[in-house]
């Protein structure tokens, strides 16, 4: 066997392997570049979603002539000037990037220095390097054309998705950045679509993860569920933005985590995200966050993936601790808050496409004529309010249960509004499942099974907190077998087990040994289910997993199969002790599966569909 060195341009196509894994990757490698330049404006440009041609163009510092070949070198850069690879203070420095790229492709570099006069452009055509030429420039910065993709390496085109594929993933990485950096105005180009663009944000709105950019990037619809979150601990720092629970998605796309200004895509960091949020969001279901977390550059391994995505940390229990601790804290001061968008979406239920009224309720044959007679018959000329007044309130009406008799009627219960809470006055149930609220600018439907769920399980939850987790032995200590990993991870956490009221002992190489649990879960959940989910959460999210969370999920299945359920009959007075128990309870806004337990109506909002306002 013959040991010998690779040519340079091979070395080069090796490591775009790892480098430039899509268009995408040149996008997020090139604008990191800018941004690191002093940017404060980067337009890009496409043709086939990258493919054929990405141009970036920046108003950075630019390169000198001799800097451009030397840019084009790997292991060259203006990022370590201290040689300190654990204290870098930009995107980090691997050195491969730039030479990869133009290894992968045909590349023009053409920049012009701050304060020059001569700007200068260099050629590289898969990785043979041109001489630097004058060229021209409007404004000082950097335009760097990357045309035919893996043309040197055709066999990689072939794992490349379809136009609208690999647009997306481009158009992923620029939110992110954009999202990173408020002050940075970004263009999106390419032919056949419609260009996206974001200005620059003021000074007063240019911190990281703010309202303004995270309006710009993703919707005016955040804000009606955005909650700011701020927490310290030690030398960390942890701002940005969250959605309240009942805002969530089916997909974790809107989830954005930066660590000094780095977008990342960590599954440890964002498994301490979902910890966060705890029983607040169903299972399946994603709120949106824009979490930014400074940590001291030497407590932090910036360059532990090729691409960049993930990060190790010195202490991950301390930045576990702030990110829940953090969350957990913010989402406590909005306990009772549901998303705005619940109530637009249930105003807008009351506005069906127009029917005439059917002539079996109250006269329907006489105002049919009459709307027909006004031309709102046809689809086309339906008038919402009018559809109310004679639709869907009408039938929800109808279903109101009637009150019992041995409680007093609605119009006797007390109008003093200083003497209620937020929740306001019950006045009726529906269908015995809804209650019916009446408050001083509108009125509330309440889900009571999922409001009585949610105070239950807070409840359950104080009672844990208290010490009130006593421990239940087995008549028959029950044998749990699992895999060596599994008994590996619960036997770490033996003492936090104990404490929480479980008595477990390892049992060979490959199985442990349960002597009691905790009492409130006897009879109500599978021994050897339980501690297998437990050994898999702990192994899923490592070191920072809480047995006090898996713990908590069983307690919000408990809850869940001990609140009323719909169909029960409510008077008067189960109702308000309902609603003031609710305004009590921290979370009540949500039930355990995060679904929403109350939507507020607003009486302005009420009064536009009867065509009031």
């Amino acid at each position: 066997m013959t040991i010998r060195r690779l040519p340079e341009h091979l070395i080069n196509r090796i490591a775009a392997g790892e480098v430039v894994e899509r268009p995408a990757s040149v996008v997020k490698e090139l604008a990191e570049n800018a941004i690191d330049a002093g940017a404060r404006r980067i337009e890009i440009t496409l043709r086939q979603s990258g493919k054929a041609l990405i141009i970036i163009q920046d108003d950075g510092d630019g390169m000198e002539r001799d800097e451009l070949a030397l840019a084009l070198e790997r292991h060259a850069t203006s990022k370590l000037p201290d040689d300190d690879l654990f204290d870098i203070h930009s995107f980090g420095f691997r050195g491969e990037a730039l030479p990869s790229i133009a290894s992968v492709s045909r590349m023009v570099v053409t920049s012009l220095a701050r304060g020059a006069s001569q700007a200068w452009s260099l050629a590289v055509d898969c990785g043979r390097l041109g001489v630097p030429v004058p060229a021209s420039l409007p404004h000082h910065g950097t335009r760097i054309e990357v045309r035919d993709l893996f043309c040197a390496t055709p066999a990689r085109l072939k794992f490349l998705r379809s136009d609208g594929t690999e647009y997306g993933a481009i158009m992923e990485v620029v939110e992110r950045l954009a999202l990173a950096w408020p002050q940075v105005a970004f263009t999106l180009n390419e032919d056949g679509r419609r260009p996206w663009r974001v200005e620059a944000c003021a000074d007063s709105d240019s911190a990281p993860g703010s309202l303004a950019r995270l309006r710009a990037v993703l919707g005016e619809s955040i804000g009606e569920s955005a909650l700011s979150v701020n927490a310290e601990r030690g030398s960390l720092r942890l701002e940005g933005t969250i959605s309240l629970p009942t805002a969530n998605q089916a997909t974790a796309r809107h989830q954005y985590l930066f660590v000094n200004g780095r977008p990342l895509r960590d599954r440890s960091l964002l498994g301490t995200v979902r910890a966060g949020y705890g029983d607040l969001i169903p299972h399946g279901r994603f709120p949106m966050v824009a979490l930014f977390l400074d940590v001291p550059p030497r407590e932090v391994d910036v360059n532990v993936h090729p691409a960049k995505t993930e990060v190790r940390f010195r202490d991950t229990e301390a930045v576990r601790s702030l990110i829940v601790g953090g969350l957990r804290a913010r989402l406590a001061q909005e306990s009772h808050r549901t998303s705005g968008h619940l109530s637009t979406e249930a105003l807008s239920a009351f506005q069906p496409s127009f029917q005439a009224p059917s002539p079996h309720i109250g006269g329907g044959a006489r105002y049919a004529s009459s709307y027909a007679g006004r031309g709102y018959a046809g689809m086309g000329d339906a008038r919402p309010g009018a559809a109310l007044a004679q639709g869907s309130l009408a039938l929800a009406m109808q279903a109101a249960e009637p009150l019992p008799g041995d409680f007093p009627a609605p119009v006797e219960q007390a109008q003093n509004w200083d003497e209620t809470g937020p929740l306001g006055i019950p006045r009726a149930q529906l269908h015995r499942a809804y209650i019916v609220a009446e408050t001083p600018d509108g009125m509330i439907l309440v889900d009571q099974h999922a409001a009585h769920e949610r105070l239950l399980h807070e409840r359950l939850k104080a009672a844990i907190q208290n010490g009130a987790l006593a421990s239940q032995g087995l008549l028959t200590p029950e044998v749990v077998e699992l895999d060596i990993r599994a008994a590996e991870a619960l036997s770490a956490h033996l003492p936090e087990l104990t404490s929480w009221g479980f008595e477990v002992e390892r049992f060979g190489d490959a199985a442990v040994l349960v002597r009691a649990i905790p009492a409130l879960l006897q009879g109500r959940i599978e021994i050897a289910a339980l501690l297998r989910d437990l050994a898999e959460e702990i192994l899923e999210h490592g070191e920072g997993f809480a047995v006090r969370e898996g713990i908590e999920h069983r307690c919000a299945t408990i809850a869940c199969h001990g609140a009323i359920r719909a169909g029960t009959r409510l008077n008067l007075a189960q109702m308000d002790a309902l609603l003031r128990d609710m305004e009590q309870t921290p979370h009540s806004g949500q039930c355990n599966h995060g679904r929403p337990t109350h939507i507020t109506l607003c009486l302005a909002d009420i009064e536009k569909l009867f065509e009031r306002r």
